[in-house]
């Protein structure tokens, strides 16, 4: 380990996510010729290839695998236990940065009061994420956790707790033919334009937000995509199209005159995780999860 600096760990494990220099060094905010020097540094001193590059593609040596896998969680534990020394000797001050999509409601409320009251040096800030963009503001490091919807699929991501699970309905103007329905059954969206979401979201996510197929098979034609909720609740309301929101959603935003928000059969339950970034443990967001799971509980 002797001379090993932890730079050149961060880039390995940054380019065995990405794959690929150009990224690997975007997520590293260094050039990618920084990224391949780094690189070949720590196989130097290793004293053997972990990287096979050709012009095409990159992948891992089987040597490189192994050290993935015995590297990623020693490195974690590393930064933790720095992160946790640090914390300590500042009686956890700094900052916590929050990040949440559409509303903070009373179960986060509390859990952010549990928070302050164990770690009152800590200042606390709650950042808006955009619907359309949940995963990059932890990216970008503009927060330092934050509460999404679910599904998280994001390998450089840590998922939990898991919470706030509730019963979809169909926000739709009040003059659509479904507005006063008491519940649908979810085969009936292929009888609805869908307001999708826009932006940098993973498909699979912007999919569960908005299905292309009914449980059964059936197509759901696709509406407007927007970028926030708000964006989304005008173009029902105008009855531009319908957009599926969890009940918690819907009951917040349940008195406009112009919308009606109809429960809807058959479809998985909405849910919330918080999610951090795997690469850069952080204490106060670690203690934060603890107290998000304390107080709202895991999703069964």
């Amino acid at each position: 380990m002797s001379g090993v600096e932890i730079r050149e760990l961060e880039s390995f494990l940054a380019l065995a996510q990405e794959l690929h220099f150009g990224r690997a060094g975007e997520r590293l905010y260094v050039s990618q010729s920084r990224v391949s020097q780094l690189l070949r540094s720590l196989e130097s001193r290793i004293g053997a290839p972990l990287v096979e590059r050709t012009s095409r593609r990159v992948r891992l040596t089987p040597l490189g695998e192994k050290f993935l896998a015995d590297l990623r969680p020693a490195y974690n534990a590393l930064r933790a236990a720095v992160d946790e020394a640090r914390a300590a000797a500042r009686g956890m001050g700094g900052e916590l940065r929050i990040g949440f999509q559409g509303t903070v409601d009373d179960g986060l409320n509390r859990a952010i009061a549990r928070f302050g009251d164990r770690c009152p040096d800590c200042a606390i800030h709650l950042v808006e994420v955009p619907l359309c963009d949940p995963f990059g503001p932890l990216r970008r490091r503009e927060v330092d956790c934050a509460v999404v919807l679910l599904p998280v699929a994001e390998d450089d991501l840590v998922l939990g707790p898991v919470f706030s699970r509730h019963p979809q309905t169909l926000a739709v103007s009040v003059r659509h033919p479904f507005a006063a329905r008491d519940s649908l059954s979810a085969e009936e969206l292929a009888d609805c334009r869908l307001i999708g979401i826009a932006g940098s979201a993973p498909e699979y996510w912007r999919r569960a937000q908005a299905p292309g197929l009914t449980p059964g098979g059936l197509p759901v034609p696709a509406g407007p995509s927007v970028n926030t909720l708000q964006e989304g609740l005008s173009l029902a309301a105008a009855d531009r199209g319908a957009m599926l929101l969890c009940r918690s959603t819907a009951d917040y935003h349940g008195r406009r005159d112009s919308l009606a928000f109809v429960p809807v059969r058959g479809l998985p339950d909405s849910e919330l995780g918080l999610v951090r970034h795997r690469l850069r443990p952080s204490a106060p967001a670690q203690a934060f999860a603890l107290a998000v799971g304390e107080t709202v509980g895991a999703a069964a």
